[in-house]
């Protein structure tokens, strides 16, 4: 389901003057599982310093869109998130990038949706702006606010990742749990350990196996660690030295 979402938001930059934040904005985008790239009239492009910048994520530069007008870049999208670095005296809703993304987030589930980005100098025009439905801000400090193109990209992107991800670390999918016969056979090493060692009862086992198997049970064993621990058993009742030990 995830999946589905991330291709359905494209990051649009328009008119950026130079190549290397194009660049480094594909690269803020690929870190954050973002790929479809739109360039409304760059200055240059293809080029060389985009290319060095994006450090790995020239694919996602190879598959960019380049489009004439922001319209064009914004065809099939159901929801524009216009990035504005000041508030603007104009009638659309402003909010900031986390709520922004959160919005952003439920509609990317079905349809596409885009994340507008102006010029490095001056942001979005007004004609730019009113292509959006929605304005995003970084709350970013009102002193000094200047943030680099690529670096707004980047926070961007790290909140719409987030709102996709509802706040929560993706685990290691690549992981080989343990069997629960893999399981059964560690707990059978580990009761008969434990009763040549003197710490199980053997005539009445059962409670504390019982709260044995709770304490593994949480910690949902791989199979490389079931092994481990099997190698530990195995060690604790016929122990070998080592001569670096």
């Amino acid at each position: 389901m995830s999946q589905t979402i991330f291709n359905n938001i494209r990051v649009v930059l328009c008119q950026t003057s130079h190549p290397g934040n194009i660049g480094s904005a594909a690269r803020a985008m690929k870190t954050m599982g973002l790929k479809h790239l739109y360039l409304v009239k760059p200055d240059k492009f293809p080029d060389a310093h985009a290319t060095a910048l994006s450090t790995g994520a020239a694919d996602l530069l190879e598959n960019a869109i380049v489009t004439e007008t922001l319209s064009e870049a914004l065809t099939g999208c159901a929801l524009a998130i216009g990035m504005s670095a000041r508030k603007r005296q104009i009638s659309h809703e402003l909010v900031n990038v986390r709520e922004a993304a959160m919005r952003g987030s439920k509609i990317a589930a079905s349809q596409p949706i885009a994340l507008v980005f102006g010029t490095e100098m001056s942001g979005l025009s007004n004609a730019e702006l009113d292509c959006c439905q929605l304005l995003a801000m970084i709350p970013a400090n009102p002193e000094y606010s200047s943030l680099n193109l690529a670096a707004a990209v980047q926070v961007m992107c790290y909140e719409i990742r987030m709102a996709i991800l509802e706040g929560k670390l993706e685990e290691n999918t690549t992981a080989e749990y343990a069997t629960n016969e893999a399981l059964e056979g560690l707990y059978a090493h580990l009761e008969d350990t434990l009763i040549k060692i003197g710490y199980l009862n053997p005539k009445a086992p059962k409670k504390l196996s019982e709260r044995i198997r709770r304490i593994y049970a949480r910690a949902k064993l791989e199979k490389e660690e079931v092994n481990l621990l099997r190698g530990i058993l195995t060690l604790t009742i016929d122990p070998k030295k080592h001569n670096k030990y």
